[in-house]
């Protein structure tokens, strides 16, 4: 667990898991972190570990393409790799925050692993609520001021369970993957062709 100095939405269950011997790492200590590390060198051998999960991590690096390729070395043959990483986002960590993926570019980013799923993670209801939000703070409403501007705009990410197509994954808040190490990078004149498979 990169990143796991707090439980991120939906790995409740890897933690409640007693058959998974889970190993926590981040910047700073927490009751999740097992071990205080940065990513970009992670201090275990080759081949270690049988999957990694990275939640919202990624866009907090300097280098998330390293970070990757220490995923990369740390996992086990054909071991699995679950990342989220944000697109149509604001900044939300300050100083912190370095860098935005669209799908074509997160699944570049795992170009050595082969992609199981990916997709989309929150819409483009979800990306505007978000800017409502963000708009409000620039016109120098606070954080909180701004949160309950966005509020009466919630129901407006409900349609993004609707959306089809194309365009969802063009204005997609963020996107998941989920991949098996692989020893073999895909090849660059593939991504025009993953762009048109995209959902």
């Amino acid at each position: 667990m990169i990143g796991g100095g707090t439980i991120g939405s939906g790995a409740d269950e890897l933690y409640n898991d007693g058959s998974i011997e889970l190993v926590g790492t981040d910047v700073y200590a927490s009751p999740h972190t097992t071990l205080v590390a940065d990513a970009h060198k992670l201090p275990f051998d080759d081949g270690v570990f049988d999957g990694v999960w990275v939640q919202a991590v990624l866009e907090h690096v300097l280098e998330p393409a390293l970070v990757v390729s220490e995923i990369h070395r740390v996992l086990r043959c054909e071991g699995l790799v679950y990342a989220e990483t944000p697109f149509m986002q604001q900044v939300h960590e300050r100083a912190y925050d370095f860098a935005r993926f669209t799908q074509s570019g997160h699944r570049w980013l795992f170009k050595r692993f082969s992609e199981i799923d990916a997709g989309p993670i929150g819409g483009a209801g979800v990306a505007l609520v978000w800017s409502i939000r963000y708009f409000s703070r620039a016109l120098g409403a606070g954080d909180k001021l701004s949160r309950l501007i966005s509020l009466p705009f919630f129901w407006i990410r409900y349609f993004d369970a609707i959306a089809r197509g194309r365009a969802v994954a063009d204005a997609a808040s963020g996107f998941f993957f989920l991949g098996r190490r692989a020893e073999q990078a895909i090849d660059p004149h593939f991504m025009p062709k993953y762009y048109d498979l995209q959902k």
